[in-house]
Formats: structure tokens, C-alpha cells, sequence
């Protein structure tokens, strides 16, 4: 076929144009895509962003993700909006007629090894997997089983009970007292998510719970064998409602707002401010009743001896190890996270050592998995946001915040405002020490990758 600049083509054009016709319209990308075929492209391309903002995508690699897919798809003129519970992307039609597509987020819960699959959709129709195939998989995808089964992440999440426990200085009796209330708050929770109850009235279920057990623990303390040792209510109370502590929610708000996201990080802001509420009214209501009966239960939440620093690091690893089994992460993944929440912990027990404070060695510690998490977790086809997050995990503010609001109900409004005022500071610190990170180890990765096809140039030009 001749090309547009031939002279022929031209003397064609000239004399078209000198008869009076109209000449025929260039042919263009959007055009060779029938309005059937852009309407399934897009409702693809939003399903596909809905099921990555379920399984715990954040919404700057939602769209970056996206926008790929679409411009893979054909559809270079896309738009993607979204605002945490609802996906709409729009992009122009075969006829040039503005279509646009919504998608509603109705669960959220982390799967990390579905998210990985994802990922790896999402690559694929970038380099132009076709919309029906993309489709077809992801149906498939969303459909097919977890790694394992759910009693196995329900024993991630109380392994991550005894593992902060013991970050937090608590002793092997503290870390089993902790392992067994989450254990209870594990069967509680999943039969009231069953029977629907909104998520604040079960954080304010498993709060009284646990308050309930550090109850139990407070009067059959004086009838326990002395090598159990003393339980600290506030470390039980602390440790065992980890699960239910909303650290890694204020965490993916402040790195919405440095992605420029402003109206997600917002609703992720006011749902952990909603949700640690119901944690200290669950908590308040439960300590009333006990003085009420003449019992009364002070959470105090006095700092214990830390252990050395490398039994912290072990904790972290633990903590980041089970972190990832409780999100359903794959073998791989569920080791890289370990080695991350293993190098979190000791960065910032040494930046603590050499005289920082908490915020910034936080930051830095972020800073440092995340840069190894992008540049490295991708040659094991896992993405680098799931070590990431699971490599913080040991360094989340979830307990601050807890301890900052439940102070504000007590009374103490300035101490309650510090502590909220640190808490935020370093989930600002670990979302802008992870988003640094991987920003920084992106050049390198692109440089690795083209050292890494060179050399299998000249191993192939040898060969043959």
C-alpha cells in the first residue's frame, strides 16, 4: 500500500480536490476498533482496576496499571477516575462519541498472591493481550482458589499477634495471651462478617472481647503459676487487637496524598479515624462495666524493656512473614517479605541507635525496603508493593493511634493529640520512605534490564 506522502497520493488528493470531492478521512487508531469492540475493551479495563483496588492495589499503580492496559488495548484516549470505592474510566468511541464505564468497590481485603496475578494480567495487556482474552482470564482468575486455606491465613494473623507482642517487649506469656485472644477475635469476627454487621460495630465487638480477656487475665492473675510471670493488661489488649488496629489503612492514605490522590487518601483517613473509634469505645465500654462490678482495669500503656536488637529483628521477620500468609501470599512473596520485615526492623533499630528519632528512622527504614523491594521482588515475578507492605508491617502506627484516641476519650487532649500528631508523622514517614524508594530504584531496574538483554544477545550471537 502506498504511503500517505507518495507523490502519487498526492496528485490524487490535488485532483480530488480541484473536482469538488471530499477527500476520505486519514485512517486513525481508534477508528479500526468497531464500537462493540471499544465498549468490551473498556468494561475490561475496569474490571480489571476494580479487582486490583480489592485485593489491595493502591490507586496510583490502579491507574498507572490502567492506563497501560487501555493504551494496549487501543484506546489511547482513555481517562481513569478514582475516588476508593468506584472505578470510572472514559474514553472515545468508534463513532467519536465519549463512553464511559463505572465500577463499584464493594470488598476490600488483601490477596496478595491474586494481586500478583493482576499485575501480571495488567503487563500482558499492555503489550496487547486482546480485551476478550483479558476478559476471559480474569473471570477465570477471580474465580480460581486461594493458595490456602482460611485457617491458615486466620494462624498468620495470630502468629502476627505473639510476633508485636513481643516487639513490643512482652514476654512468652504475653505473646501466647495475645495469640489466644486473636484466636477468639478470628472466630468472632468471621461469624459476624458472615451475618453482614458493618465493620465498625465489629471492631467494636472484638475491642470488648479482648478488654473482656485482659479482664480474666487481671483476676486469675493472682492464681497463676509464678513462671508465667506478670501480664501487663495494656500489652495483651495492645498486641492481641493488632489485627483489628488500623496502621497500614493511614499508611496507604498518606501515600494516596503524595501520589496526588487527594479525595481517596481523605475517605482512607476518615474510615481509620471511624475505625479506631470503635476500637476505644469497645474498649471504654467493656472497662465501665468492669468497675461497675468493682473491678477496674488501668491501660496505662507504660513502654517495656525492649529486647535486643537481634531478637527485634527476628520478631519483624516473623511479623512480616505471617503478615503475608494472612494476606494469601505465595511462597515466594511470603520470603521476600520476611527478608524485609527483617531488614525494616534492624535499619531502624540502628538509625534509633546512632540518635534518631522514631519518625525519621521509620523513614528511612521505609526508604530502604521499599528500594530494595522494587529493584529486586520483580525477578521472582512478585511485585514489589507486596513486600513493601508486608515489610513495614512491623513499623505500622497502628497501636499509636489507638493509644492517641483512646487518651482523647480519657481526657488527656494534648497527650492524645502528640501521640496522633507522631502516629501520622510516621505513617507520613514509611508512605514517603516507600514511594521514594521505589522512584529511586526504578533507573536502576531499567539499566539492570538492559545490561541483562545485552548479555543475552552476545551469549545468542555466540551460539549461533
Amino acid at each position: 500500500m502506498p504511503s500517505l506522502r507518495t507523490p502519487g497520493r498526492w496528485r490524487a488528493r490535488l485532483a480530488e480536490f480541484i473536482a469538488g470531492e471530499t477527500p476520505a478521512p486519514e485512517p486513525d487508531v481508534e477508528a479500526a476498533l468497531t464500537q462493540a469492540a471499544v465498549l468490551d475493551a473498556l468494561d475490561a479495563m475496569v474490571r480489571m482496576a476494580e479487582a486490583l483496588l480489592s485485593a489491595g492495589a493502591s490507586a496510583a499503580d490502579v491507574t498507572a496499571l490502567t492506563l497501560r492496559a487501555a493504551a494496549g488495548a487501543g484506546l489511547t484516549g482513555t481517562q481513569i477516575d478514582i475516588n476508593y470505592t468506584a472505578v470510572t474510566a472514559s474514553t472515545v468511541g468508534a463513532d467519536a462519541e465519549p463512553l464511559t464505564a463505572v465500577r463499584v468497590v464493594k470488598v476490600r481485603a488483601s490477596d496478595y498472591s491474586r494481586l500478583s496475578a493482576l499485575y501480571d494480567l495488567a503487563h500482558e495487556a499492555a503489550d496487547g493481550l486482546p480485551p476478550a482474552e483479558v476478559n476471559t482470564r480474569l473471570k477465570r482468575l477471580l474465580s480460581q482458589r486461594r493458595p490456602y486455606r482460611p485457617w491458615v491465613s486466620g494462624a498468620g494473623t495470630v502468629g502476627l499477634a505473639a510476633s508485636v507482642a513481643v516487639l513490643l517487649g512482652g514476654t512468652w506469656a504475653v505473646a501466647v495471651a495475645a495469640a489466644f485472644v486473636t484466636c477468639l477475635l478470628q472466630l468472632v469476627l468471621a461469624a459476624l462478617n458472615q451475618r453482614g454487621l458493618p465493620a465498625f460495630f465489629q471492631q467494636v465487638a472484638g475491642a470488648g472481647i479482648a478488654t473482656g480477656f485482659a479482664l480474666a487475665l487481671l483476676l486469675a492473675q493472682p492464681h497463676l503459676p509464678g513462671w508465667v510471670g506478670d501480664l501487663p493488661p495494656s500489652l495483651v489488649v495492645g498486641s492481641g487487637i493488632v489485627v483489628l488496629l488500623a496502621g497500614l489503612s493511614l499508611v496507604g492514605s498518606a501515600e494516596d496524598a503524595i501520589s496526588g490522590f487527594y479525595v481517596t487518601a481523605g475517605a482512607r483517613a476518615f474510615e481509620t479515624v471511624l475505625l479506631t473509634t470503635g476500637l476505644v469505645l469497645g474498649i471504654a465500654g467493656v472497662l465501665d462495666l468492669g468497675q461497675r462490678a468493682g473491678i477496674t482495669l488501668s491501660l496505662s500503656f507504660s513502654a517495656a524493656q525492649p529486647y535486643p536488637l537481634v531478637v527485634q529483628v527476628l520478631a519483624g521477620a516473623v511479623a512480616a512473614f505471617t503478615w503475608a500468609v494472612s494476606g494469601y501470599a505465595d511462597g515466594r512473596a511470603v520470603l521476600l517479605a520476611a527478608l524485609a520485615g527483617a531488614t525494616a526492623v534492624a535499619a531502624s533499630g540502628l538509625c534509633l541507635a546512632v540518635g534518631m528519632g522514631p519518625v525519621a528512622a521509620a523513614g528511612v527504614a521505609a526508604l530502604l525496603v521499599g528500594f530494595l523491594a522494587e529493584g529486586t521482588a520483580w525477578r521472582w515475578n512478585v511485585p514489589g508493593l507486596v513486600v513493601s507492605v508486608c515489610g513495614i508491617t512491623p513499623l505500622l502506627p497502628g497501636l499509636a493511634i489507638y493509644r492517641a484516641i483512646f487518651s482523647v476519650v480519657g481526657g488527656g487532649t494534648s497527650a492524645g493529640l502528640a501521640q496522633l500528631v507522631t502516629a501520622f508523622g510516621t505513617a507520613l514517614a514509611l508512605a514517603a520512605g516507600v514511594t521514594l524508594g521505589e522512584f529511586c530504584s526504578t533507573p536502576l531496574r531499567r539499566e539492570f534490564d538492559r545490561i541483562e538483554r545485552r548479555v543475552r544477545r552476545r551469549s545468542l550471537n555466540r551460539r549461533f
